[in-house]
């Protein structure tokens, strides 16, 4: 592509609307900027699409959103599901309901139903109302966590789940058939609606949705029990989770949930915090000072598209508010389910619990005690919904958690994508359940780490930016599988597994097995001590990322010995 060429034909032609036209003037003497918006389509990934906002072929506009969408409609026309329809929801980012319209329309205006959602809603309600409307597939625009800038489009299949091969090959080569944005097609919003395509949907769907969480409970008397005393703060800074949440936690009777109002309400800025991720210990700064002054047991934010769950909770002893990483709340709420269900009797002997290659190896620990199956899956959590609906066909396993270390986690089968409404509910349950035992949430995982060992994990993500920046990756983990590393650090390399080339070598016998995952530009090195790190590219940023785990006797031995390993890692890159 030639961007001074594309720049040139987006200012002139009659196909772009004046508004892009004016802000692409604004550049016209900005070479870089151009060359940037330019230089290369915005690539529908095994993601969808995730951007910057603004005018260009490598931008989230009206017009990549329509390209996107009229590939997919292709796709769904061959396979006659036109009246299935899709259903699409979206967040509180910039753009997000000019983009939903325009992807709703452009659908209908190829004979195919729309179900619309009246307001913004969360990735896992969306998810569960494809499944709930039998619909063909499912659109959510959002760009999750990312900065306020960036908006993005997710596509869902009939199961759910995130489109997967051969599904997302199919999709992302019907959008690559599209040569020139005049073969986008247009309706009215008008003529969509009397044709009886464009239909909108809300509050029954809420309903149901809420009501599928509710389900989850497994302790409703230690709730009531409990729930004049627990309290809790709740952000879900300026995002789709204020309605969902407090909706779900009053109707299970919590009646101290502090909201923090400066986040309450939705805004695509996000005027409090610089980075809307609960991975970010600055997104919790309202929300502790809210929390010291009502004297609250937890802390909760969900991200803007409410799919992701960051917590702190307080130490008993020094009354401090401790974070959780995205592993710790996802294994003591898979530790809690697990111990509640055995419990009761009811935990399946065929049940599973699924985490990503680069989460925490506690979760194998965790299994092996309850005696339930572990299962790994690439990095997506759209791998974890595909796992489900196989155990549903074939019947063989029953599926009762499944997590990513990024946040996310699902507990039920009523979604197939990570639910931060859901994680919400089993968060608040457990701390009820803990604090009739006197326990806090941060006390009960340090028990969890007393029993099981002080498993850390940590993530070194490293941005690197513009058309430089793609090949520096490439070439970082090119060289590591090349040339790879025997040791680093204090640490011996046991194996390594490549999943491009769907490998596992044992570095002392030399053995080679295969990892019987899908082919992913992954490396994974296993280390002595139970320990282990793994690099891969970001799907959705420029970056690359180190995802490493240790083991040791201690919390601050773990924390010493994890600074260490990802000191060391990081020198890999700055060579």
């Amino acid at each position: 592509m030639n961007y001074k060429e594309e720049y040139k034909r987006w200012c002139e032609s009659s196909f772009f609307d004046e508004q892009t036209k004016k802000e692409l003037k604004k550049i016209e003497e900005n070479e870089k900027e151009i060359e940037d918006r330019f230089y290369k389509e915005l690539e529908f990934g095994t993601a969808g699409l995730r951007g910057i906002i603004g005018a260009g072929t490598n931008r989230m506009n009206i017009y990549t959103v329509g390209k996107a969408t009229q590939g997919l409609a292709n796709v769904i026309k061959k396979e006659g599901g036109e009246n299935r329809g899709v259903a699409i929801s979206y967040d509180s980012r910039n753009m997000s309901p000019e983009f939903s319209k325009e992807a709703a329309l452009i659908l209908n205006a190829n004979g195919i139903k729309t179900y619309i959602f009246d307001s913004l809603r969360p990735v896992p309600e969306l998810s569960f109302a494809v499944r709930e409307l039998n619909c063909i597939a499912g659109i959510m625009i959002t760009a999750s966590h990312n900065l306020a800038k960036y908006n993005g489009y997710k596509v869902f299949w009939e199961d759910g789940a995130q489109i997967v091969k051969p599904k997302d090959t199919q999709i992302i080569n019907a959008i690559k058939e599209i040569k020139d944005y005049g073969e986008i097609k247009k309706i009215s919003k008008k003529e969509a609606i009397d044709s009886g395509l464009y239909n909108i949907i809300g509050k029954e769907i809420d309903k149901k949705y809420l009501n599928e969480i509710k389900k989850l409970v497994l302790n409703p008397q230690i709730i009531e029990k409990e729930n004049k005393n627990l309290k809790i703060v709740y952000t879900p800074l300026h995002g789709t989770g204020n309605i969902p949440v407090r909706t779900v936690l009053k109707e299970l009777g919590f009646e101290n949930v502090y909201v923090v109002k400066e986040q309450e309400l939705p805004d695509g800025d996000f005027p409090t915090v610089s980075y809307p991720n609960p991975e970010d210990e600055k997104a919790f700064d309202l929300a502790i000072k809210l929390a010291k002054k009502v004297d609250a047991d937890i802390i909760i934010a969900t991200d803007p598209d409410a799919d992701r769950l960051g917590i702190y909770a307080k130490d008993t002893k020094t009354r401090k508010y401790m974070k959780f990483t995205g592993n710790m709340s996802a294994l003591l709420i898979a530790e809690y389910e697990l111990s509640q269900m055995k419990e009761k009797g009811i935990l399946p002997k065929d049940g599973v619990l699924i985490k990503s290659i680069v989460s925490s190896n506690l979760a194998d620990a965790i299994a092996n005690k309850y005696n339930v199956k572990l299962i790994e899956v690439l990095t997506g959590f759209k791998y974890i919904g595909e796992k489900i609906k196989l155990f549903e066909q074939n019947k063989d396993y029953k599926y009762i958690f499944g997590f990513e270390e990024s946040y996310g986690s699902l507990l039920g089968t009523h979604a197939r994508d990570k639910d931060g409404v859901a994680s919400v509910v089993a968060l608040c349950e457990a701390a009820a359940y803990y604090k009739s035992k006197k326990l806090s949430l941060w006390d009960q995982m340090v028990k969890i780490y007393e029993e099981y060992g002080f498993y850390k994990e940590g993530l070194l993500s490293i941005t690197i930016e513009g058309i430089d920046g793609i090949e520096k990756i490439k070439s970082i983990i090119e060289n590591l599988r090349e040339n790879p590393l025997l040791e680093i650090g204090n640490y011996k390399v046991l194996k390594i597994r490549d999943y491009e080339k769907d490998t596992i070598k044992d570095i002392q016998t030399g053995n080679i097995t295969t990892t019987g995952l899908p082919k992913s530009n992954v490396l994974y090195y296993e280390l002595n001590k139970d320990s282990w790190f793994c690099v891969r590219r970001s799907g959705t940023e420029p970056k690359i990322k180190f995802y490493v785990g240790v083991k040791a006797n201690s919390l601050e031995e773990s924390e010493l010995e994890l600074n260490n390993l990802m000191s060391k890692l990081n020198k890999i890159v700055e060579k």
